[in-house]
């Protein structure tokens, strides 16, 4: 396949650089040093091996902090993952050499940008290129919960299914359903895109109004009050990033005035909502579902939670197409690249612009 522009051979570079390693041979002194935190496809670990000299990760499992600090000790890039939590106290351990955190991925809410650009270290982001993927999953888990899917896929599962009847597994259809999307950016627009095919009314809330042939493009209704917004839509989609100001944006207070028969659906970041009191309310039936993607704790999910039908649960798999995860690398790569022959990275995160 074509990446970068260049035929890469199916052959996996990987162990070929592992084998010289080991041997002593000093491949690429006169290249870059890039530590690498998780496992990339394999087409985005041959080029960074082609490029640069990395060193890649051997299990897939996160780095454990120790092995973080020996990284950023040592390295001149480091390419973290959004498993990974770059804080002041790991960027204090950095060695004079560390000067880019190529992040692969568009969150940063894991890296301490102000820091490290306060110790002369650029971070560089991969914005744009899991749009299409987050916002499909988006309506994925919209329909998921609204038709009941999971539900009919357990019986089907389990052989217990005994054939069709009238009242049985009864959903709602998503047309005509007032949709309100609370980040109105890049994916923002894409889900508001795609439930408009589906016959959803768009309303939306967003630090920033959109320009009048943005909106008029859309279909989209602005909210300037999230308070009024919530109390009227059918569905929520979460659609911003965390930061200290969308720290459980949704809470208890604002949860409560969604109607009973609403249903919030979150790709973005778990923080945005309080876990907990979305879980009380869905077993309580103040809620009609919830379809997650992220979670407030990472892997540490409310057990009560899991528990719930009206809820869909999935690992995080917005963004996970083969298609995106190589987009990002190829972000990751033209980032350090362009660092390597002296300019300031493309995708350069600046503090303030968050």
């Amino acid at each position: 396949c074509f990446f970068l522009g260049v035929l890469v051979p199916r052959c996996n570079l990987r162990q070929f650089k592992r084998e010289n390693l080991i041997t002593g041979v000093d491949m690429s002194s006169d290249q870059i040093s890039v530590a690498v935190t998780r496992r990339l496809p394999d087409a985005v670990e041959n080029r960074l091996s082609e490029l640069f000299d990395v060193k890649l990760r051997d299990s897939d499992e996160p780095m454990t902090r120790a092995e973080l600090a020996q990284a950023v000790k040592t390295a001149d890039v480091l390419v973290p993952t959004v498993t990974d939590r770059i804080d002041a106290a790991l960027l204090a351990q950095a060695g004079p050499r560390l000067k880019l955190l190529a992040n692969f991925g568009a969150g940063i809410d894991h890296i301490d940008v102000d820091t490290a650009r306060q110790r002369g270290i650029l971070v560089s982001n991969t914005p744009g290129v899991l749009t299409d993927d987050t916002a499909d999953m988006v309506m994925a888990l919209m329909l998921s919960v609204t038709r009941r899917i999971p539900e009919g896929l357990a019986v089907m599962q389990s052989g217990d299914w005994t054939g069709w009847a009238p009242t049985a597994f009864l959903g709602g259809r998503l047309g005509g359903r007032r949709l309100g999307i609370l980040g109105m950016g890049r994916i923002g627009q894409a889900v508001a895109r795609r439930a408009a095919v589906f016959g959803m009314q768009i309303h939306y809330h967003n630090r920033k109004r959109l320009r009048a042939e943005i909106e008029e493009e859309l279909g989209a209704t602005y909210w300037e009050s999230l308070d009024q917004m919530v109390a009227r839509m059918d569905v929520i989609s979460i659609n911003c990033p965390h930061t200290p100001s969308t720290f459980h944006l949704m809470n208890a207070r604002r949860l409560k005035l969604m109607k009973p028969t609403g249903v919030i659906i979150n790709t973005s970041r778990g923080e945005v909502i309080d876990e907990n009191a979305l879980t009380r309310m869905l077993r309580a039936g103040e809620l009609a579902g919830a379809g997650l993607d992220v979670y407030e704790h990472g892997t540490d999910i409310n057990p009560r939670l899991r528990q719930l039908g009206n809820v869909v649960l999935l690992p995080h798999m917005g963004s996970a197409t083969i298609e995106g995860r190589i987009e990002m690398g190829e972000k990751v790569l033209i980032n350090i690249k362009t660092f390597a022959d002296g300019h300031r990275p493309p995708d350069q995160v600046v503090p303030g612009m968050l």
